[in-house]
């Protein structure tokens, strides 16, 4: 079983102790979002094949990456970097700073991470030509750190649009299809200079010749980390999706980070609640009330 952790929430930035204290346990607790009920996750090495972490800040697990190593539990890492203005991310790291956690995380554990540029938000702050500027920036700073790049355009739900409504004097579009195909076809070229091969994570309706349908959750690059195979089938967790079958171990509305566009997060003040309220004792993540 390969086990998320996770693209609810950003447990490597705000739950690592939590997250080692699990691993000590041999399992953690869940609550179904949808229908309430309580479950249990194994986590001991036996039952799990490896972790994908998912964060914008590695820096608070990075001390614990040894460790888990030693436990047994190879990893890779979806890294988000978008360096977008703070209107949008409040609360994210410097992506100078994150581009020095990949870098590290390419010299101790090779081939474990790869950069996310995602979601892609056409905004008055990101128009198209900001995108390209911007990418071309990151992709530079990365060169030699990672092999690939993901992207996704933003999905609009009814909550994202109400976040993004909230952010002060932000005009936002959700563009066309052709928008969308010309940005990829201006980004592709980027990547493969520096390196990297472009994929595009659950929009295989917009895919281009030269850019791949996105695996996050990878048992091939997980097995190539680990030295041997990883035994997982193909199963998405949502339509379009490239992904391997996997657990995710994350709630929803515990992420602080304020990113606007969050399809994860009602709103930031209750993810700040929750976080506060967090007990990294817990087998949850956040203790059902």
């Amino acid at each position: 079983m390969i086990v998320s952790a996770s693209y609810k929430t950003d447990i490597p930035a705000f739950y690592p102790r939590w997250f080692m204290n699990r691993l000590v346990a041999g399992f953690c607790k869940m609550v179904n979002p949808y229908g309430g009920q309580i479950y249990e996750v194994p986590l001991t090495p036996s039952m799990v094949s490896g972790f994908v972490f998912w964060t914008r800040n590695l820096g608070p697990l990075t001390d614990h990456l040894p460790e888990i190593v030693e436990r047994g539990y190879p990893f890779t890492v979806q890294y988000t970097v978008t360096g977008y203005p703070k209107a949008l991310d409040a609360a994210t790291i410097a992506p100078k700073k994150a581009v020095a956690h990949l870098r590290h995380l390419s010299t101790d554990y090779p081939g474990a991470g790869v950069w996310r540029y995602d979601p892609i938000v056409f905004t008055s702050l990101t128009p198209f030509d900001w995108h390209v500027a911007n990418f071309e920036r990151l992709a530079a700073l990365l060169e030699g750190a990672v092999d690939e790049a993901v992207v996704s355009f933003a999905q609009i739900y009814r909550k994202t649009k109400r976040n993004m409504n909230k952010v002060e004097s932000l005009v936002w579009s959700d563009e066309t299809a052709d928008t969308k195909q010309s940005l990829l076809a201006a980004l592709l070229p980027i990547a493969q200079k520096h390196g990297m091969r472009l994929s595009l994570c659950a929009q295989r309706d917009l895919l281009i010749d030269g850019v791949a349908d996105a695996a996050c959750i990878d048992a091939e690059r997980l097995g190539r980390v680990a030295g041997q195979p990883i035994g997982a089938k193909r199963k998405p967790h949502r339509d379009a999706c490239g992904c391997w079958q996997s657990r995710d171990i994350g709630d929803y509305d515990t992420c602080p980070h304020g990113c606007a566009y969050c399809y994860a997060v009602r709103s930031r003040d209750l993810a700040k609640k929750r976080y506060q309220a967090h007990d990294p004792e817990s087998p949850f993540l956040f203790e059902p009330r």
